[in-house]
C-alpha cells in the first residue's frame, strides 16, 4: 500500500485512545490501553509512544506510511508550541508534549484542545463531512465547543475561540456560579450538571414531578420524564434548549456557520431536545442569519476525538 495515513491520540485522564484514519478521515484501525496518570508524564508519553507503534504495527500499514500524529488533550495549551501548560484531568503543568514525542515517534506531532478535535473529527468525517462552515457543541458534564471555518479549527488568538459553554447568557436575575469563575454562563443550564442541577431543585422545591421517586437524579431520568409528559422535566428542558437556541443566534451573527453540530451524552435524548433547539434558533435568529443552517446532532460518538486529532496535520 503506497497510501499515507494519518494517527490520532485521545488522551484521557483514565484511558489513551489511538487510531489510523486515511486521508478522507475514514477510521481504520482503533486500540487503547491505560493512560497511567498516577505515574507522571514522561510514562503516559511512553505509553503513547508504545501504543502508537502496537497499532500501526497490527494494521495493515507500515510506520513510514504515517504521514503525521495529533493529539487531543483537555486543558489549557500553547497549541502552535506543542505545550500543555496546564491540564486538571492529567495533573500536568508545562508538559512539552510535541517535543517529547516527536523524539520518540520520528513524525511530525501538533497537539489542540480535546473539544477542538472533536469538531474537527465531526467536520472532516462525520455530521459536517462536506461542509466548510460549522461549529460544535458538546453536552456532556459541562459545555464545550469548536469552531471549523474553512475547513480548519478557528483557534483565535491564544487558542480560547470555541469555548461555547462560557458565553455569558443567563440574565443576572437567573445566574448563578459558572466553575470558571463567571456566573450565568450557558454551561450552568445547559450541561448535564445543569440539567440535574434544575430536577434536584425542583423536588427540593416541592414541585408535583415525577423526579421525586427518583433517588439519585441524571440527565436522563429528566428527559425520560419529560418524555412521559412530566411539566417539570418539560419546563427543565426547554430551558436548556431555549439558552442553546439563544447562543446559536448569536453564534450565528457572528460566524454565521452552515451547520451546528451537537454531541455529547445530553445530545443523545433526541427530538425531544433538538425540536425545542431548533425552535428557540428560529425564534431568536435574524431571518437572513439562519437561513440554509441546520443543528444536528453528531454521529461519530466516542471516535470523534481520535479522527479530529489525527486531522491535525492536514486540517488542524
Amino acid at each position: 500500500m503506497g497510501d499515507q495515513v494519518y494517527l490520532g491520540v485521545d488522551l484521557g485522564g483514565t484511558a489513551i485512545k489511538v487510531g489510523l484514519c486515511d486521508e478522507q478521515g475514514n477510521l481504520l484501525q482503533t486500540d487503547e490501553g491505560p493512560t497511567g496518570t498516577e505515574h507522571g508524564p514522561d510514562v503516559v508519553l511512553e505509553n503513547i509512544a508504545q501504543y502508537a507503534r502496537k497499532l500501526v504495527t497490527e494494521s495493515a500499514y507500515t510506520w513510514d506510511q504515517v504521514a503525521g500524529i495529533g493529539a487531543g488533550i483537555a486543558g489549557f495549551l500553547d497549541i502552535p508550541e506543542g505545550f500543555v501548560k496546564l491540564s486538571p484531568n492529567l495533573g500536568w503543568r508545562n508538559v512539552p508534549v510535541k517535543k517529547i514525542l516527536e523524539e520518540k515517534l520520528g513524525k511530525p506531532v501538533k497537539i489542540d484542545n480535546d473539544a477542538n478535535v472533536a469538531a474537527l473529527g465531526e467536520a472532516w468525517a462525520g455530521a459536517g463531512r462536506g461542509i466548510a462552515n460549522i461549529v460544535c457543541y458538546t453536552l456532556g458534564t459541562g459545555v464545550g465547543g469548536g469552531i471549523i471555518i474553512n475547513g480548519r479549527i478557528y483557534q483565535g488568538s491564544n487558542g480560547m475561540a470555541g469555548e461555547l459553554g462560557h458565553m455569558i447568557i443567563v440574565p443576572d436575575l437567573e445566574a448563578i456560579d459558572c466553575g470558571c469563575g463567571k456566573k450565568g454562563c450557558l454551561e450552568t443550564v445547559s450541561s448535564a450538571t445543569g440539567i440535574i442541577r434544575m430536577g434536584k431543585e425542583a423536588v427540593e422545591r416541592g414541585e408535583h414531578t415525577s423526579l421525586a421517586l427518583v433517588e439519585n437524579i441524571m440527565a436522563k431520568d429528566v428527559f425520560d420524564a419529560a418524555k412521559t409528559g412530566d411539566e417539570t422535566a418539560l419546563r427543565i428542558i426547554n430551558r436548556a434548549a431555549m439558552y442553546l437556541g439563544k447562543s446559536m443566534a448569536t453564534v450565528s451573527v457572528v460566524i454565521n456557520p452552515q451547520r451546528f453540530v451537537v454531541g455529547g451524552g445530553v445530545s443523545k435524548a433526541g427530538d425531544i431536545l433538538f425540536d425545542a433547539i431548533r425552535k428557540y434558533y428560529r425564534e431568536c435568529t435574524q431571518e437572513t442569519a439562519q437561513e440554509g443552517v441546520d443543528i444536528v446532532p453528531a454521529i461519530l460518538g466516542n471516535d470523534a476525538g481520535i479522527v479530529g486529532a489525527a486531522g491535525l496535520n492536514l486540517r488542524g
